[in-house]
């Protein structure tokens, strides 16, 4: 731990940022997976909802920071492939 005050607050914050980001990504990764699972269902009412789902967790980890923004439309257009494949 360090020793200057400052810098031990922000390790602290750091660590409540990488937390936070990490949830963000992995809600986004588990959205595909559902995803996925649905268009293998290939009930097009699920794959609909869960797609939108997707689509909103990517942009509000765009919007919060814990995903860069191509990568986020990296992300949205293999959603919208897989989208537009599974109806």
């Amino acid at each position: 731990m360090a020793n200057i005050k400052s810098q031990q607050k922000r390790i602290l914050r750091t660590e409540r940022e990488r937390v936070e980001n990490r949830r963000l990504t992995s809600a986004v990764k588990t959205h595909f997976r559902r995803l996925e699972a649905a268009i293998s269902e290939a009930d097009d009412a699920v794959i609909a909802v869960e797609h939108r789902a997707l689509d909103s967790k990517i942009d509000k980890a765009v919007q919060k920071g814990a995903m860069h923004r191509n990568t986020g439309a990296r992300k949205k257009a293999r959603a919208a492939r897989l989208f537009a494949a599974g109806t």
